[in-house]
């Protein structure tokens, strides 16, 4: 038995050009994706949150040990402020910025030896940071110092890059790099 098959041009023209038309848009979404997936991906790769962390701290730091400050030429040292509160009564919030699992939970417990309140412990806004740091809120310098000085912490400053709410009260922040 043979079928014979004749299809009519006027009904299958709609779902052709249907066809197209959804290909099309398609096409377009698939560009935009591309586009955008491209821009999140630079913009993560830039690290942009951390090296202005890391740069003004190693700029406070060079600028103290030569006894220069970048405002003037004063040759004498700056004085640094004695630490007010007992290691009991800082507060310190230990961040990991690095990519080594369980380096955050190490310190803190480095920290609490020391004789330091650990405020909390987890992941820094971005896991970029290659060397480790200190940072203090205004007003605990000495606090920020002494701690560095009990870590052997070289880069010490104060807070930046960083909001006083995300230490959640604390006074102090150790961000591990690496």
């Amino acid at each position: 038995m043979e079928v014979s098959f004749h299809h009519n041009e006027q009904l299958v023209r709609p779902w052709r050009t249907a066809a197209f038309a959804a290909a099309a848009v398609a096409a377009v979404e698939l560009v935009v994706l591309i586009v955008v997936g491209g821009a999140l991906i630079a913009k993560a790769s830039t690290g942009t949150s951390a090296k202005p962390v890391q740069k003004a701290a190693l700029t406070r730091t060079a600028a103290t040990k030569t006894g220069s400050s970048s405002a003037g030429a004063n040759p004498r040292r700056a004085v640094v402020p004695a630490a007010r509160l007992p290691r009991s009564r800082v507060s310190v919030v230990v961040f990991n910025g690095g990519t080594r699992q369980g380096a955050a939970a190490a310190t803190a417990a480095k920290v609490s030896r020391r004789g330091y309140r650990v405020g909390s412990v987890g992941n820094a806004p971005s896991s970029d940071f290659t060397r480790t740091l200190v940072m203090y809120r205004k007003g605990f310098e000495g606090e920020g110092r002494r701690l560095a000085s009990d870590l052997s912490i070289k880069i010490v400053g104060p807070l930046d890059g960083l909001r006083t709410a995300q230490l959640n009260g604390s006074h102090a922040v150790v961000i591990i790099g690496g």
